[in-house]
């Protein structure tokens, strides 16, 4: 009896253990399903084996089963030949920039050569240097040369557009201001024969002066004129009628060329006794 294999879990022995005991306790319930548990899962374990196992010869089978993908479709791109040079037409040779307002001195930046190559060329002075600007070759400038601009690099070859100077200039601060011919006091006499007092003025005893602003143009023709200080009854309007009929002045000059000013007058009303 000793010799032969005892099964604990046996429904006997289970019975013979749990004899006079609570049999709905857990342990006896664990016990009666061990055996069938122990079995489900090594039945499961292996089937999880054997399916990662086989895994990828499934997957090979299947992809060998499904249609393959329909090849790209390859373009041929053929690049048409440049048309032939024509020699008839001609590049137009570079534009050569017009000359600087400053003069300049040739100063070329320094240049590693061989002895045999370098030819004696003595540098600039500070006196020059003083007077002239650096630049790859000696130019001499015109003061009365316009502001240039030259078109950026990759936009090709373009005229450098010369910048208008439209700003208008006061004239205390000019090098030259503007002038009417003959002076201003022609200009106070042709006001004093042109100007015709205004009836309601002279009725109301009204003296004094009205302060006018206006542009002397490049052409020396007046523009924008305009009162900055009133007498009224009438005298604003008369003193801007004479104005604006007036020939036309000598321009202001800055810098070598004529350029727009503003200028400042009072113009006076005075009732003849």
């Amino acid at each position: 009896m000793f010799g032969s294999k005892i099964d604990l879990f046996n429904k006997e022995w289970l019975d013979v253990i749990f004899a006079k005991k609570n049999k709905n306790y857990g342990a006896y319930e664990l016990r009666q399903s061990s055996s069938a548990n122990t079995t489900k899962s090594l039945l499961i374990a292996s089937a999880i084996f054997i399916l990662l196992f086989l895994a990828p010869k499934i997957y090979a089978l299947i992809a060998g089963i499904l249609p393959e993908p329909p090849p790209e479709k390859i373009v041929e791109v053929v690049m048409q030949t440049p048309p032939p040079i024509d020699p008839a037409v001609k590049t137009p040779p570079p534009v050569e920039p017009p000359p600087p307002k400053e003069d300049q001195i040739k100063f070329p930046p320094p240049i590693v050569k061989p002895d045999n190559e370098v030819r004696d060329e003595e540098p600039p002075k500070m006196e020059d240097l003083k007077k002239a600007d650096p630049g790859q070759k000696t130019i001499e400038g015109d003061p009365t040369a316009d502001i240039v601009q030259i078109a950026p690099a990759g936009e090709g070859p373009k005229q450098a557009v010369a910048v208008e100077d439209n700003t208008v200039y006061n004239f205390v601060s000019m090098e030259n201001p503007p002038t009417y011919p003959g002076g201003i006091d022609k200009f106070y006499a042709y006001l004093g024969a042109n100007i015709k007092y205004p009836p309601m003025a002279a009725e109301n005893n009204i003296q004094g002066n009205v302060f006018v602003s206006f542009t002397v143009e490049k052409d020396g023709s007046i523009t924008d004129a305009k009162v900055d200080r009133k007498l009224g009854y009438g005298t604003d309007e008369e003193a801007l009628r004479v104005l604006r009929l007036s020939k036309r002045w000598n321009p202001g000059m800055q810098n070598g060329k004529p350029v727009r000013v503003k200028y400042n007058i009072p113009i006076k009303f005075n009732l003849q006794q």
